[in-house]
């Protein structure tokens, strides 16, 4: 029980990694990858979970060719979108992207059922349009498949646990992002789910993270040459949870740092922390490994940077190659503290036309609007460090207690000029690493599922035992100082 595969879905794209487990570390080795698009299908966007599973199929085999002693298997991916099974297991439409128009006006919709303070006393879950209980919300008003049809209800990460094993269940670690679990009881919500339309009989029996589901569907085994029995395992299925599980923590008084495609910044907690001042600064109460709790704020993150890279990439016409190293080196290059945006500006949530998106926000508030690729760059690194650290006040405040270090992990840390800016803004250190926190994660949880892991603290320690962080102390403090009321006068226009 010393080879663990997890397979690791993002926006972008999706990864079997592999992890291998001796002496106490352990070491990760990708051994497949594939692109995860989104597609316009008569109106609306859509991810094309039957594609994602057969190149999971793929990898599967892939890995089983140079190592056939694999002992489980595990799945993770974002929050919040699923799918709707019908009669005989068969999916009932697509499976909608969370960016999808679909929940316009829906949030307001579900006021109108349940008063806001409601929904946060009943879920502690950060009110954002996208979350699960405004998509079904929106399918029980036309978009999306009928409820009436509907024999199951699974996030994205348990269907794939689903095709692999043939058992159904919700993690509760994916089932916390719905907005319609309570963390106080760790049930789904009845009310909530009455209100949105969405059936409860619907929704799989919750199990925490590290659930073995069962072996590999003898037909896959077959079909991709495992030669041993594979156990399923359900990680911390949301990437979030497992690359927090991966934080190399030791002691108190740090919070984390998630950076990806989203930045989620927030601390680990015993249990749920549901109060009127965590609901009013957009804090979130979501599930983590061994009972924990993710107190954390959603940020839209490096995802504007992906936007702007696909907008130039699309007409560069042969001129200049973009990618994130050269962008990054453009915006060491350009001149500091010129234009700043509020990253969680609505508009940044959709795709397409990023860079005109930052030019129309510069205009609206009186700023000069960036002209060079390095120039767009250096906003949105500078204007999420000032974000990270008024969200870092605010988790202070939330939990009225100081944070000394901040851990950042996830892709984002292999990003060293964001790493500087947010130590700089902060005024705090910060350690970066792991780049693969939530591969590490979810493999660690696997194992510990399998009894080669103790406990969440021998956990931590093989994290500690395998990762060589890199660290970033303030400099130039007194510059991010003066130009912090800038930005949250900005953020408030």
């Amino acid at each position: 029980m010393s080879k663990f595969l997890a397979f690791d879905l993002g926006a972008e794209s999706g990864r079997a990694v592999l992890g291998e487990l001796k002496d106490d570390r352990m070491t990760l080795a990708e051994t497949a990858r594939f692109t995860n698009k989104t597609e316009m299908v008569d109106g609306h966007l859509h991810w094309d979970v039957e594609a994602l599973f057969k190149a999971m199929l793929d990898g599967l085999k892939q890995t089983l060719r140079q190592h056939p002693d694999i002992a489980s298997l595990g799945c993770d991916t974002w929050g919040v979108d699923y799918v709707v099974l019908g009669e005989k297991d068969r999916l009932l439409g697509k499976a909608y992207c969370y960016r999808d128009s679909r929940t316009n006006g829906m949030m307001e919709k579900m006021f109108k059922l349940v008063p806001r303070k409601t929904i946060y006393d009943e879920t502690g879950i950060q009110f954002m349009p996208i979350n699960t209980l405004y998509q079904w919300l929106a399918a029980s008003s036309g978009f999306g498949p009928p409820w009436k049809k509907a024999r199951h209800c699974l996030m994205i990460s348990e269907y794939f646990h689903f095709l692999f094993s043939g058992k159904k269940a919700a993690e509760i670690s994916l089932a916390s992002t719905t907005q319609a679990w309570n963390p106080a009881t760790r049930k789904w919500s009845e009310l909530l789910l009455e209100k949105a339309g969405a059936p409860l009989k619907v929704m799989p029996k919750l199990v925490p993270p590290g659930t073995k589901l069962g072996p590999l569907r003898p037909v896959l085994a077959k079909k991709c040459g495992a030669k041993k029995i594979i156990q399923v395992v359900a990680p911390c299925s949301h990437d979030t949870a497992s690359a927090v599980a991966a934080v190399p923590s030791e002691g108190g008084g740090w919070a984390y740092l998630s950076s990806g495609t989203w930045s989620l910044l927030g601390a680990e907690l015993p249990g749920p922390r549901i109060t009127n001042l965590g609901g009013e600064l957009g804090f979130t109460n979501e599930a983590g490994l061994d009972g924990t709790i993710r107190f954390l704020k959603n940020i839209v993150g490096l995802w504007i940077v992906q936007e702007c890279l696909r907008f130039w990439e699309s007409r560069r016409g042969g001129g200049t190659v973009y990618d994130y190293p050269t962008l990054t080196r453009m915006a060491r290059e350009a001149k500091p503290f010129g234009p700043l945006i509020n990253p969680d500006d609505e508009r940044f949530l959709k795709p397409g036309e990023m860079p005109e998106k930052i030019a129309a926000f510069c205009r609206e508030t009186r700023q000069t609007v960036p002209s060079r690729p390095g120039e767009f760059a250096r906003c949105v690194l500078e204007s999420l460090a000032l974000k990270y650290r008024r969200t870092l006040e605010e988790l202070e405040r939330a939990l009225e207690s100081k944070i000394n270090r901040l851990h950042i992990v996830g892709g984002g840390c292999r990003n060293e000029l964001l790493c500087q800016f947010t130590a700089n803004a902060i005024g705090r250190p910060v350690i970066a690493g792991p780049i693969e926190a939530t591969a590490l994660g979810n493999c660690l949880v696997q194992a510990k599922a399998l009894g080669a892991v103790k406990n969440f603290a021998h956990l931590r320690q093989i994290v500690r035992n395998s990762v060589s962080p890199g660290k970033f102390f303030p400099e130039q403090t007194g510059s991010w100082n003066d130009h912090d009321a800038r930005f949250q006068a900005v953020c408030k226009q």
